[in-house]
């Protein structure tokens, strides 16, 4: 399979199963609405948010803004890259992996600019798709759906903690979705990696950096 493929194919399958996910949640469950999974370590909890990655915001209407041209610039800039990367026939595992952050970082996107056109509000009750009295906020204003949460630990700090003596807290908190997953895993793959990656995408170099490596040995012996 071609490298061309491969992006492509990457990219789409993520954005499906991001896209379907997102949507049955939006127009099954109310905001704040919890199903367990697995016990109660794995939850679906649907919560929205204005701003980046795991729930964290930008603030105000000029914040979210910013933040959803900051994204279109950077998915453009994203997409540059995976073209480089197939022109240059870079190694197979790193144009996936770029590509795994192409799909997350526009899965949240879409989200932002076309969810408030075509859903109203999920607030005590469940949302409807494309609405008769429209959207619930003009284009790049929508909220990203989360709904992925691990609270794999609950627990209660000790009293002699400062600030936070006494206090619940759980691990892992962040509510987050499958784009958010997508751009977790691709970047842990190409920080993981990279070395391997570059050693596949220039091996004459590389031999050739051994070999200078070698005499400036044999030199200093």
């Amino acid at each position: 399979m071609s490298l061309t493929k491969k992006s492509i194919l990457t990219i789409f399958f993520v954005l499906l199963a991001d896209q379907v996910f997102k949507i049955w949640i939006k127009t099954h469950m109310v905001i704040g609405q919890e199903i367990p999974v697995i016990d109660h370590w794995f939850l679906l909890h649907f919560i929205e948010n204005n701003g980046m990655a795991f729930g964290m915001e930008l603030a105000g209407k000029t914040g979210k803004m910013i933040l959803s041209l900051f994204r279109i610039v950077a998915i453009g800039a994203i997409g540059w890259y995976i073209v480089h990367l197939i022109r240059t026939k870079a190694p197979a595992g790193l144009v996936v992996a770029v590509s795994l952050v192409f799909a997350g970082a526009l899965g949240n996107i879409l989200d932002s600019a076309f969810y408030g056109l075509i859903f109203d509000d999920s607030y005590f009750h469940v949302a409807h798709l494309f609405p008769r009295n429209g959207g619930y906020a003009p284009f790049l204003y929508g909220k990203v759906v989360d709904m992925l949460y691990f609270p794999l630990i609950k627990s209660t700090f000790p009293h002699w903690v400062p600030f936070w003596g006494g206090e619940e807290f759980v691990f892992f908190r962040p509510v987050f979705n499958l784009s958010d997953s997508s751009i977790t895993v691709g970047v842990a793959i190409i920080l993981l990696f990279y070395r391997k990656f570059y050693k596949q995408k220039d091996p004459d170099r590389t031999e050739n950096n051994n070999g200078l490596d070698g005499d400036k040995e044999e030199l200093k012996s």
